[in-house]
């Protein structure tokens, strides 16, 4: 995960610490907007629904829910999440409708021990299939601070987001033979819970259940959702809901360069009879 010494990368750098400040505005209330689903009291909203808290003991992790379905738009989430040891924990923000052939957009941060970092997973189902995964390392520390985590949704292309910048676009790929989703409407799920048999060195490190309880923070929730705004497609910077643009690939491929750890896309040894053709887009 080195770094060049050539100075480009601290050019966006610097941009990338600029973006953050620019998608941190605005603030929507999980009273209005979520239902605490399950962890009993695990789950809490705090300062008149502005922040939101779930949390992760050996008896039950905690998670909650949007009370709206979205069918394409931009979400925005700022999270901060489970400081130190946080091996065998996965804090999971994503998108889903329901059934078999659900289709999923997921964000999951896996822990693991202190000093060293979080991954960040992404994956995308169609149609109740996912094996699409792509994970990263983080340029950050994402349990000191706050950061941006956000889902641009268009019938065109899916794209990931961490503080503004894109780390991941998932094309429409129906012209061979794809799915994609764009039929079923999806809510926006969160959870904390134990994954400790598979999340940190594919289940070697286990949770240490001294550290307990586990919490992670939610603040910051906006929608733009595509239903209700008519200025959908002109509201934000052409790149960030649109196809990209020359700054928008530049930062694309300065995360997938130095910060990416899987793609799915590349593994020979998974895929020894050809990669999937969305691979191809």
């Amino acid at each position: 995960m080195g770094i060049s010494g050539n100075g480009a990368w601290l050019v966006l750098l610097i941009g990338l610490a600029l973006s953050s400040f620019i998608v941190g505005s605005y603030a929507g209330n999980f009273y209005q907007d979520f239902d605490l689903t399950w962890g009993g009291n695990r789950p809490k909203i705090f300062k008149g629904g502005q922040l939101l808290s779930l949390s992760l003991d050996k008896v039950s992790g905690s998670g909650f829910q949007s009370k709206k379905e979205y069918l394409f738009g931009r979400i925005d989430m700022q999270l901060k999440l489970v400081a130190g040891n946080s091996a065998g924990t996965v804090t999971a923000y994503y998108l889903s409708s329901q059934g078999p052939t659900h289709d999923e957009i997921d964000f999951e941060f896996l822990g693991n021990v202190s000093g060293d970092p979080y991954v960040l997973h992404t994956n995308v189902f169609t149609q109740g299939k996912g094996n699409r995964e792509q994970q990263f390392y983080l340029w950050f520390d994402p349990s000191k601070n706050f950061h941006t985590y956000s889902i641009i949704w268009k019938p065109q292309h899916i794209i990931f987001l961490v503080d503004n910048t894109p780390i991941r676009v998932f094309k429409n790929a129906e012209s061979l033979g794809v799915p994609f989703p764009k039929n079923q409407p999806m809510r926006i799920y969160s959870s904390l819970w134990n994954a400790d048999d598979w999340a940190t060195r594919g289940g070697l490190v286990k949770t240490d259940w001294s550290k307990a309880p586990f919490t992670a923070y939610y603040r910051n929730f906006n929608v733009i959702d595509a239903k209700s705004s008519k200025s959908f497609s002109d509201s934000l910077a052409s790149w960030q809901t649109n196809a990209l643009d020359a700054p928008g690939r530049r930062r694309l491929r300065w995360v997938q360069k130095y910060f990416m750890i899987y793609n799915y896309c590349s593994d020979f040894k998974r895929f020894p009879q050809g990669f999937p053709a969305e691979c191809r887009n």
